[in-house]
């Protein structure tokens, strides 16, 4: 039976130290001199230790059971908890400048305003919850390849090997930074290449880059019979190739067709993002605007005109056209074929094709999402893009720029 207030309240100093038991390893220490000290004591790796809880009134029975139970929980995950608070203290500037934790923030600091808010909340997570317990209160001097190898494994343990590798990618801009700040010499876990293994290759969505099935799927396309709206967004989807929910929620807000210009903000990096509109892009939401201009949409729901389109309407027209939504185009697809082919057949820079996906820089080094970046220069590739796919659709022969013919 554990502890009560009350009991608490009536101990009283003896001629020696005694322990007052609770439960699950806690206990308070009645001190001969009249104080009142919690403890935990716990094994950890076979050795016995003991972990000072707070004193008795500041931190009351169930403060201290509160920290007993995340002491506990460390335990579970196989961080020892008085290793951990040694690590946290050490990462106090004040007390160790020169700790990898320290450092790690001054890092984070120093990069996040070159990410997006997510995106810099997400390495402070994996940092605080993958690194630091372990290796924070390291000095960096002290640091070494089979300490980040160690940590690295452990995320591996837990299936979460594309996480690993990004740690691993952490560890050494973290190190890399301190080289530049003077405090290191060299970064010890740039050696750790090859210790982990291969993350899992990704799963594309069918997609398709031959000029002649392209052309092909052009066509069908074009030839498409069902509804204007469906019909439309169909059109759309190649000359724009956003991810497939971001076309379906359109709005026409968004959108100046005098500007030829498409503004929103992309889903998945939360960034602003500008969608320049090629001559053809423009033809087709003008055509629908009498259509549907009056509602928010672009594309509107065929039974409730105030939400977008069924987010499975692209995929089953393409169904419906006889394509194979598993093995050969998806709404998604475009995507990958407009930066296949971008790249290989109109010579297009890497850079342009990325900034136009609205991929963020998942890069700790990656410089600042600016949705404007080359965008004069986007502009001209978007037009050259439907120019070239009208081409494929004409059935004309187009010579890549770069490779053979």
């Amino acid at each position: 039976m554990g502890l009560s207030d009350t009991a608490l309240r009536t101990f009283k100093a003896g001629a020696k130290d005694t322990k007052k038991a609770d439960d699950k390893g806690l206990y308070l220490l009645v001190k001969t001199t009249g104080g009142k000290l919690w403890r935990l004591d716990y094994r950890f790796e076979g050795k016995r230790k003991t972990l000072s809880m707070g004193t008795y009134p500041d931190t009351g029975l169930k403060a201290a059971r509160e920290r007993r139970d995340e002491a506990r929980k460390m335990l579970a995950q196989g961080i020892d908890p008085g290793a951990t608070r040694k690590a946290q203290k050490a990462a106090g500037v004040e007390r160790a400048a020169n700790s990898f934790e320290v450092v790690a923030r001054r890092w984070h600091d120093t990069k996040k305003g070159g990410w997006t808010e997510k995106y810099a909340a997400k390495v402070l997570a994996t940092l605080e919850r993958d690194v630091f317990p372990w290796i924070g209160g390291t000095a960096l001097a002290d640091a070494r390849a089979p300490d980040g190898l160690s940590l690295c494994r452990r995320i591996v343990e837990r299936g979460a090997i594309d996480t690993a590798h990004t740690v691993k990618g952490y560890l050494s801009s973290v190190m890399r930074f301190a080289v530049g700040e003077g405090l290191i010499d060299s970064d010890p876990f740039r050696d750790m290449r090859g210790n982990l293994p291969a993350a899992p290759k990704v799963k594309h969505f069918a997609s398709m880059n031959d000029p002649a099935k392209v052309g092909g799927l052009m066509r069908a396309i074009d030839a498409f019979e069902g509804g204007h709206i469906v019909r439309s967004a169909l059109l759309l989807t190649p000359l724009v190739f956003t991810r497939p929910g971001e076309l379906r929620k359109a709005k026409w807000a968004d959108i100046d067709l005098d500007a030829a210009e498409w503004r929103y903000t992309a889903t998945k990096t939360d960034t602003p993002h500008i969608v320049p509109l090629s001559r053809q892009a423009v033809a087709i939401l003008r055509d629908i605007f009498p259509l549907t201009g009056r509602n928010e949409h672009v594309f509107p729901g065929a039974r409730d005109h105030q939400r977008p389109m069924s987010d499975a309407a692209v995929n089953a027209a393409l169904r419906r056209m006889g394509y194979d939504t598993q093995t050969e185009i998806t709404g998604h697809g475009f995507r990958s074929m407009a930066c296949t082919m971008l790249q290989e057949r109109l010579g297009k820079p890497k850079s342009w094709i990325e900034r136009q996906l609205a991929h963020d820089v998942d890069d700790p080094n990656g410089a600042a999402y600016d949705r404007a970046q080359w965008i004069d220069e986007r502009r001209v590739m978007m037009q050259e893009w439907a120019d070239y796919l009208d081409r494929l659709k004409a059935g004309a022969e187009v010579i890549p720029l770069h490779g053979a013919a």
